[in-house]
């Protein structure tokens, strides 16, 4: 009877150890799939707050060095001295003139094809920012071709065309092409190319936003555009 006993309790407890070890088992596999879980739960969350933050459009108000670096550097380069001759080079010009064309680019009383959706996307401020940016840079120097002293083209800036009544350039822009502030741009080293086009579209009205020029270009021939605008590029 007794020995009947022992062996049930001991059958009982055999089995009570396999039970706790089984719940034991079970419990520590289930801590660890909710470690596992909440573990991949918080990556996926950090991961997903990351992109969200890195999808955010950029915020605060570009210098306006980075919009030179991010907008204008392609055509003018950063410091305003264009390295491609159709582009006129901004370094040194006086701000109120480069504000005033970016205005009229905006408005497109200057028309551009370029320089209109681009100018669309600046506020004044930005066009104030720009402007004293570029006229802050140090412009690099030039020479011209075949038109020096006693030539052609220093003619013409100085002494204008008698016989079509075409006033001489250093009128307005100054004998050493330094322009005046707040009237006449700077036209001293600027690219040779770039000042012929002007002219040109300057008689033919393309470019409407200067009366002035557009009066004077209309008596200019091309071989006439091309040695004045060929002696600016050496002014300075």
């Amino acid at each position: 009877m007794f020995t009947k006993v022992f062996v049930s309790v001991k059958n009982a407890l055999k089995n009570s150890v396999k039970d706790n070890i089984k719940y034991a088992n079970i419990a520590v596999f289930l801590t660890a799939s909710l470690f596992i879980t909440q573990s991949f739960a918080e990556t996926k969350s950090a991961a997903t707050t990351k992109s969200a933050e890195a999808a955010k459009p950029a915020t605060g108000k570009q210098t306006a060095e980075e919009i030179a670096k991010n907008v204008c550097a392609a055509c003018h380069a950063v410091d305003g001295n264009s390295a491609i001759s159709l582009n006129p080079k901004l370094a040194g010009q006086h701000p109120e003139y480069l504000q005033k064309q970016l205005v009229n680019f905006k408005e497109s009383t200057r028309a551009n094809p370029v320089m209109t959706p681009i100018a669309s996307n600046l506020t004044p401020e930005d066009m104030q920012s720009l402007a004293t940016y570029f006229a802050g840079q140090q412009q690099t120097l030039a020479k011209a071709k075949t038109n020096g002293a006693g030539s052609l083209g220093e003619k013409i800036y100085r002494g204008g065309i008698a016989k079509t009544s075409v006033p001489a350039c250093a009128a307005c822009h100054g004998a050493k092409g330094a322009g005046i502030p707040k009237q006449f741009p700077r036209l001293a080293g600027q690219h040779a190319d770039y000042t012929q086009q002007q002219l040109k579209t300057f008689r033919t009205g393309e470019r409407a936003n200067a009366p002035m020029m557009m009066a004077i270009a209309a008596k200019m021939t091309d071989a006439e555009m091309q040695a004045v605008a060929d002696y600016i590029q050496g002014l300075r």
